[in-house]
């Protein structure tokens, strides 16, 4: 557990620097679980139940649309993942959540996630896990409106040079708003 403790401390002190402890309570309200390749954490039409950190692996979250699954967000290692509206609201959405490779996540159930908020420093960290989310998405937003699909790209493969081999180029294609024909553009004028 002290381990995990280290992890988180290490990922969230460039947001705030809570002792290690801190940590250590954190990593007990919820398990480290493994994933299979493919694996669907929650399928569409579903109620989220729990909230992850990507400690090792990749995975997106799909939206159900048309009979076809379109990629909205991409998780990578040291990140959160999971349908957080549905988490929050416990509501049904139309998001899935897969992993894209054997991952090794830590998960939270949204009773611990409350239990965890009624304490100070839980306080903190779901606050800092709801404004890092936010900021991906808003940051993710405005890159789809101000930059192209190539510059996502090429942003992308600077925060992870691996994406071909940990994620699917269908969704690559789709997180990025681009068939997969043009996305096999891109790549072979990248490379």
């Amino acid at each position: 557990m002290n381990n995990l403790a280290t992890i988180f401390k290490e990922a969230f002190d460039i947001y705030f620097n809570a002792p290690l402890h801190v940590w250590e309570t954190f990593a007990m309200h919820g398990d480290v679980i493994q994933t299979r390749k493919n694996q669907i954490l929650k399928k569409h039409g579903e109620k989220e139940k729990y909230f992850y950190f990507m400690l090792k692996g990749s995975g997106g979250i799909m939206l159900y649309q048309n009979n076809n699954y379109l990629c909205i967000d991409l998780c990578y290692d040291g990140e959160f993942f999971g349908d957080y509206l549905s988490f929050l609201t416990h509501e049904v959405t139309d998001l899935e959540v897969i992993c894209f490779e054997p991952c090794t996540l830590f998960s939270i159930s949204r009773h611990h996630f409350s239990e965890l908020a009624k304490t100070e420093y839980g306080r903190l960290i779901c606050q800092m896990a709801a404004e890092s989310l936010f900021i991906h998405k808003q940051t993710q937003q405005l890159n789809l409106l101000s930059k192209t699909a190539e510059q996502r790209y090429i942003e992308m493969l600077d925060k992870q040079p691996d994406v071909i081999q940990r994620t699917p180029n269908k969704y690559i294609a789709s997180y990025l708003g681009i068939t997969p024909e043009s996305f096999s553009r891109i790549r072979k004028k990248i490379m």
